[in-house]
């Protein structure tokens, strides 16, 4: 094998190519310029493909690239050798390296044509611009997609902030809302409806709206609305204003029903036509005292001259005089009509309310039967009042009266004097200004009176007293009196419990400290606590639970002892039982307390009475320790009792 090699190496005797082409410079340069300029295309080719492949990694075939760099390399290198060949016969060498390029040639060439459809999938620049103007496309309805998505976002957004702000309407109206569809049924039940109504939003939903009025309006009203009576849970019902309008939801009707509760305007209206009542009463009474008066001038006149010119007739003379004194009797009658009608003529002074009071005590003392106790007591400060005396002690005394007829077997009669002051709510008494007064009570333990003889007890002439026993004209002349001297009276009264009737008198203006007045609505405390409110009088109900919510607490309103033990096992959230002590369906306040200690140890309990505690002690109503707020009270007096009652409840176990 050396042997060849040696023997295809030796070039001692061959000749060079110039020897052929006869050492012809032109001939020769043309060559040779020929040959160099493809042996530098050749070796450029060979770096820029390595330059290539080395700065593209993501190329596919890089093998390729290296093969065909190698045999473009040899090409060059052949090219290199044919100029070299033209003084120099190394025709060894240059047959050796032709020999390496064809096989470099050979090899590339067998490569590349299986390779030939892998490259052909190769996306060509039209097809790559096709491709990029796809994505461009799609990137523009991306952009138009999310731009839409985005779009939705904020309408589904807007859409929830709508619902979020008509659900807190719908939720804290103070009106109820009902929903319902065209076969009454409803779907959707506020909060303000669940206290209207007393049911909670569950149990009546997709039943019959029928169900919330007395059978026979049901239908009606919640066709048209207007004014109407609603039926609570507990069978009882109260006033109320309906407005029912209509829409179209995924294209069913529905109705929207709203209820506005009338109880505070049917009491305000009741209270206004009984005040009117009585005031055209007393304009009639008036009218008939004025003239009675001057026929019993002119009777009792007669009479007397009569007796005079009698004297030696003494069965005669006896007639006149029988004629003058029922004429002066008469003449009382109408007096206390002139009282009545506020007609008559009045003197007012300051009057120390305390100092009458005692002074009446000794007077009290010899005018009522041994078996009845008299009590006085005072607020604090000086209570001064400015009103006629006369008509005052005339006024004391009659109510002092009434109650020892009050209470045939004896009792307790309780005068008591304090300084009041009527606020702004005057959902009870909503014909008395509001300010300061005199208070002057008086309170008996006897035999009540009912609501209907309550409602009529002012009227002229009405009595339940026996025939010859009362004219029915002494409640009539206190109210006359009290509303004369610009106050007011009232009567609170529970059957079997007593009785206890306020006077309201004008404070006199003294020109005293403020020291001496109870403390402004502006300083009432208020609280946050939950509070259950017992009270079966739906007008007193909804007073108090104005008064209660405006001090800032949260209420549950019960009707009745039963209703009251159901919310406290179904909210552990109460802080406070705030109940009367007088109710119907055989559970008293006190024993609502009982119970719901049971249920409740160490719940706090106010209770509310027409009657002062001492009162309700005597007659074994309740416990001397008991917290007890006398009705009408004002907001103040019940800021305090609340939270009187609830501090009372922070012990130490």
């Amino acid at each position: 094998m050396w042997a060849f090699f040696e023997r295809l190496l030796d070039s001692s005797m061959l000749s060079p190519h110039g020897i052929c082409l006869l050492w012809e410079p032109e001939l020769i340069w043309l060559h040779v310029v020929s040959d160099a300029c493809i042996a530098a295309a050749y070796f450029s080719i060979p770096f820029a493909l390595a330059i290539l492949v080395t700065k593209r990694r993501d190329l596919k075939f890089g093998w390729v690239f290296w093969a065909f760099a190698i045999f473009i390399m040899a090409c060059g290198l052949t090219h290199v050798l044919s100029i070299y060949t033209l003084w120099v016969p190394v025709y060894g060498i240059e047959g050796m390296v032709k020999a390496a390029t064809a096989v470099a040639s050979v090899f590339t060439a067998a490569a590349l044509w299986p390779l030939l459809p892998k490259i052909l999938t190769i996306p060509s620049p039209f097809e790559l611009r096709q491709v990029q103007a796809a994505l461009e496309e799609e990137e523009i309805k991306s952009r138009d997609a999310a731009l839409l998505l985005q779009q939705v976002r904020d309408a589904q957004r807007a859409m929830r902030e709508s619902v979020a702000r008509l659900t807190a309407i719908v939720e804290t109206a103070v009106d109820g809302v009902i929903l319902f569809d065209a076969q009454d049924r409803i779907l959707l039940f506020n909060p303000a409806c669940e206290r209207l109504f007393g049911y909670r939003a569950d149990e009546v939903m997709n039943r019959n709206v029928g169900m919330l009025m007395p059978e026979a309006d049901a239908a009606r009203h919640f066709a048209i609305g207007g004014e109407a009576i609603g039926l609570r849970k507990d069978g009882t019902t109260f006033a109320m204003d309906l407005s029912v309008g209509q829409a179209r939801q995924d294209g069913e009707l529905i109705f929207v029903g709203i209820v506005h509760d009338l109880t505070a305007r049917k009491l305000t209206e009741q209270q206004l036509q009984q005040a009117q009542k009585m005031e055209m009463v007393g304009q009639l009474s008036g009218g008939i005292a004025h003239d009675f008066n001057n026929l019993l001038t002119v009777i009792i006149g007669n009479a007397e001259h009569l007796s005079e010119q009698l004297k030696a007739r003494p069965d005669l003379k006896r007639f006149a005089e029988d004629i003058c004194q029922s004429g002066e009797q008469g003449a009382e009658l109408t007096q206390r009509l002139l009282a009545f009608s506020r007609r008559q003529l009045l003197r007012p002074q300051t009057i120390d309310c305390r100092s009458l009071l005692d002074s009446m005590f000794k007077l009290l003392k010899r005018t009522l039967r041994e078996d009845i106790e008299i009590r006085t007591s005072s607020g604090p400060g000086t209570v001064l009042a400015f009103a006629d005396r006369a008509q005052l002690e005339s006024a004391v005394l009659n109510l002092a009266l009434n109650a020892q007829d009050a209470m045939p077997s004896g009792g307790h009669l309780t005068l008591a004097t304090e300084l009041v002051t009527i606020d702004d709510d005057r959902a009870l008494h909503p014909e008395v200004a509001p300010g300061s007064y005199a208070l002057i009570s008086v309170t008996d333990d006897g035999e009540g009176m009912a609501p209907e003889i309550t409602a009529r007890a002012f009227e002229p002439f009405f009595t339940t007293k026996e025939v010859g026993k009362g004219s029915g004209l002494g409640l009539s002349m206190v109210y006359g009196f009290a509303k004369q001297s610009g106050g007011h009276v009232s009567i609170y009264s529970e059957a079997g419990l007593g009785t206890t009737v306020r006077i309201y008198l004008p404070r006199a203006n003294t020109g005293g400290s403020q020291a001496d007045l109870p403390d402004g609505e502006d300083k009432a405390p208020r609280g946050y606590e939950t509070i259950l409110i017992v009270e079966d009088d739906p007008f007193v109900r909804s007073s108090v639970i104005r008064r209660v919510e405006a001090l800032g607490y949260r209420v549950v309103a019960a009707v009745n002892g039963k209703d009251a033990l159901q919310q406290l096992q179904g909210d552990p959230g109460i802080d406070l039982l705030f109940t009367d002590i007088v109710m119907p369906g055989g559970m008293s306040g006190w024993d609502l307390a009982d119970q719901a200690r049971r249920l409740r140890p160490g719940l706090p309990v106010l209770f509310t009475s027409g009657y002062a505690l001492e009162t309700l002690v005597a007659q074994g109503h309740a416990r001397p320790q008991s917290i007890v707020l006398t009705k009408p009270y004002r907001k103040v007096e019940l800021a305090q009792r609340l939270r009187d009652a609830l501090a009372a409840a922070v012990v130490p176990s």
